[in-house]
């Protein structure tokens, strides 16, 4: 391959200067709008690196999905999942932790980069409860920078367009890929059949 980027003298002549705006919109806490937007989203992906590599994952609840404890200070419960727990790993070796938050309809979407700690206080814990049912853990994630990111890539992907959403039999089920994955270990079709109420069971 040819005209590969080295540099960041390269990388910087490819792009052109970075707007004023751009370097304006960023802070290194919760200000009053960011605060507002952040409480109305109920997904967001979380991304963690450690010794094991990078990892990023969807989180969602009824927004807010966070709770805001000050202009600082955020905490994310750490909901039922498969218990691969790659991203609470990754916190145990490295904190530095990196959030995209969505709000369904919105083009713009809101970052937040800080540093974790897993909390098991039961109490904290009951105060997440839904249905009666915990979090394992929550993420206490003390915030050094915030800013939005603008809506060009939702415009581009149509993500919000309910027109060029994929027909469920456009990609593969969860089954399918399973079965693929382990050459025919899970049947495809009866694992399908079974998740809707797996999901619903297991919740939260």
């Amino acid at each position: 391959m040819t005209h590969i980027v080295e540099t960041q003298e390269q990388l910087a002549a490819l792009l052109g200067p970075v707007s004023r705006n751009s370097r304006l919109k960023e802070t290194a806490t919760l200000n009053a709008a960011y605060r507002r937007w952040i409480e109305r989203s109920p997904f967001a992906v979380v991304a963690t690196s450690g010794p094991g590599g990078l990892e990023a994952s969807p989180r969602g609840d009824p927004a807010p999905l966070v709770r805001v404890v000050d202009e600082r200070t955020i905490l994310l419960p750490e909901r039922n999942g498969n218990n691969r727990a790659d991203g609470l790993r990754n916190l145990l070796a490295d904190p530095r932790i990196a959030l995209i938050f969505l709000i369904p309809g919105v083009g713009e979407t809101l970052r937040v980069n800080g540093r974790a700690t897993i909390v098991a206080d039961p109490a904290l814990l009951a105060s997440f409860a839904v249905d009666g049912k915990p979090p394992r853990c929550v993420l206490r994630v003390a915030i050094e920078k915030v800013f939005f990111q603008c809506s060009r890539a939702m415009l581009r992907s149509n993500l919000w367009d309910a027109g060029s959403h994929a027909a469920r039999g456009e990609v593969p089920s969860a089954g399918e890929m399973l079965a693929i994955a382990t050459a025919g270990e899970v049947d495809a079709a009866s694992y399908d059949s079974t998740l809707p109420e797996r999901l619903r069971s297991g919740l939260y």
